[in-house]
């Protein structure tokens, strides 16, 4: 007989309390904490005998023992989504993709199976087949190899994965699964870690790769416990923003290869099309030169990106002078004007200062720092930077110009877009010798301002 276990979970992180109270003590939400039921089963598996055993005994192995394999990856045909996961699918891996709601989580997977001459499956708990079925037709020409199956519940799924035997499976969405051995509702912390730890022994010993699709909450994170990020192999962000058709994909955790990788995708009515030299479309063609604008040259993973910083310099009207960011730090722009009235003499105390990254992107690069500074000053004075100006350098406390990673390829991508200089740290080694660009080594805040 299965023991009946009633016990409080907070919707919000996952933590758990033995009776009910207004505050999460670990996330400090307030009424986010609610009772739930649980039946904890005698065999807590994806798959049982008719006798309740496991049908494969595991044994431990010595290192010597154990054979390793040459599996290859799966090819995903989506060369951004390729980037982002090390090169491919892993045989056996999870994959937990998240993001806001409409932002093309699904049209992405739809895609990647439709793409796919692996055979795979689509399973939804949100749409309909009628309703997959219309989006497919938008999306792009059918694909036989491809099965689409509505359901719930876990061990009904598991009975069509075995008839079909898939290599790939995709979960839309893991909060709308439901487990025979739980009797709590779908969507709760208890469910999500059930089911989440049956898909996870499913893929283990069968070796098919599954990605589960997961909503986020209001605070940008995976809805549910932290646990669901630590049981999977990598996890994935689909970000971007409604006003812009540019959606970034990026890797949170990944298992079998790196976090720094990013993808870039746009949103059109007949699907997301890959990006493949997104320099040339962060970057704006301007009919005339505008005051406090620059371009920074950043590196996402092993990919160079050229974005255009956009200030804007004004008196406040205020008391209190405002300071607005938009796809960057906002703490590190108050360092960075501290830096500037202290080493620089120039006294931005009394003025709004308000700094966007064009695109709808976030750059978290500390190469920014430079191209930041002289938008900011070009705003404050009222002079335009040359449109074939670019800039990679780190700003440190005391005004002097840091030297920053990969500064070849940050060189040779600004000579390959036809940028005729560019600003870098005087203490950074050239590997190259650009024929076409400028390199115009600085040390102090001051060069550049003398410079320009």
């Amino acid at each position: 007989m299965a023991k009946v276990k009633t016990t409080f979970f907070c919707q919000s992180c996952g933590s758990q309390y033995s009776k009910w109270q207004g505050q999460c003590n670990s996330c400090k939400s307030w009424n986010t904490i609610s009772e739930e039921l649980i039946i904890q089963p005698q065999k807590n598996v994806w798959k049982l005998k008719s006798n309740g055993n496991r049908i494969h005994t595991i044994k431990p192995l010595k290192i010597s023992e154990i054979q390793s394999s040459e599996t290859p990856r799966l090819n995903c045909n989506d060369g951004e989504l390729n980037r982002v996961l090390g090169g491919g699918i892993v045989p056996g891996s999870i994959i937990l993709l998240g993001g806001e709601p409409g932002i093309g989580k699904s049209t992405l997977m739809l895609q990647l199976v439709l793409k796919l001459s692996n055979k795979t499956m689509y399973i939804s708990g949100e749409e309909s087949l009628s309703q997959i079925k219309l989006r497919s037709d938008r999306i792009g020409p059918s694909n036989d190899s491809c099965y689409f199956l509505t359901e719930t519940n876990t061990q009904n799924m598991f009975l069509n994965i075995e008839k079909i035997n898939p290599e790939l499976v995709v979960i839309d969405s893991v909060q709308t699964l439901q487990s025979d051995f739980l009797e709590a509702s779908s969507g709760s912390i208890s469910q999500l870690k059930q089911t989440t730890s049956e898909i996870i022994k499913f893929a283990k010993e069968t070796s098919k790769s599954v990605i589960l699709i997961g909503h986020i909450n209001k605070e940008g994170s995976i809805a549910g416990p932290k646990v669901l990020e630590h049981m999977v192999d990598t996890v994935l962000h689909f970000e971007g923003d409604r006003n812009y058709g540019f959606r970034i994909i990026r890797s949170k955790k990944n298992r079998f290869g790196s976090t720094q990788e990013l993808g870039i995708y746009e949103m059109q009515t007949t699907g997301l099309r890959e990006i493949k030299n997104p320099s040339e479309i962060l970057i704006p063609k301007r009919e005339y030169p505008l005051s406090g604008n620059s371009i920074a040259v950043t590196v996402e993973g092993a990919r160079p990106l050229l974005v255009e910083v956009q200030a804007l310099v004004s008196s406040a009207v205020y008391g209190t002078p405002q300071r607005s960011t938009t796809g960057f730090n906002s703490k590190r722009l108050n360092m960075l004007l501290a830096v500037l009235e202290k080493r620089a003499g120039f006294h931005l105390g009394t003025k709004d200062v308000f700094l966007n990254i064009a695109g709808g992107i976030k750059v978290n690069d500390p190469a920014i720092d430079l191209s930041v500074v002289a938008a900011i000053l070009s705003s404050n004075n009222d002079v335009p930077i040359r449109d074939d100006y670019s800039f990679a350098g780190e700003v440190g406390l005391s005004g002097e110009i840091r030297p920053v990673q990969r500064i070849d390829q940050r060189v040779i991508e600004a000579e390959k877009l036809g940028f005729k200089s560019i600003f870098i740290s005087s203490k950074n080694t050239l590997g190259i010798n650009p024929k076409s660009i400028k390199v115009n080594l600085v040390s102090q805040i001051k060069d550049i301002i003398n410079i320009l």
